[in-house]
């Protein structure tokens, strides 16, 4: 396992914090285009993910990559997690990654 660059764990609040920088995300899809993919992150805001996601995209997506900006990633990695997914869990695993526990994630 590469450690060298770590992938932050975020939510769409916690990307501005982020940016420039490798980062891991969940997203719900909302819509599919060619080169992207529109969702909502696990604190229910809105993100772009830019690059190649793969076919068939599930309901619930892993990206790691970096962010652009505080609503957008450029996906290197995609990772399907299926249809249903617990979104609040993950959100406060981000919670806790970016506060007082953050020594044990990055």
């Amino acid at each position: 396992m590469d450690t060298s660059s770590p992938a932050a764990f975020v939510n769409g609040g916690l990307l501005r914090m982020h940016v420039g920088r490798k980062v891991r995300a969940v997203i719900q899809v909302m819509h599919s285009d060619v080169g992207s993919v529109m969702g909502k992150s696990t604190d229910d805001r809105q993100l772009v993910v830019k690059g190649s996601p793969p076919v068939p995209l599930t309901s619930y997506v892993e990206v790691i990559g970096v962010a652009e900006n505080d609503n957008a990633i450029q996906a290197e990695i995609w990772t399907n997690f299926g249809d249903s997914f617990d979104a609040s869990s993950y959100d406060q695993l981000c919670q806790l990654a970016n506060s007082e526990f953050k020594h044990l994630f990055l």
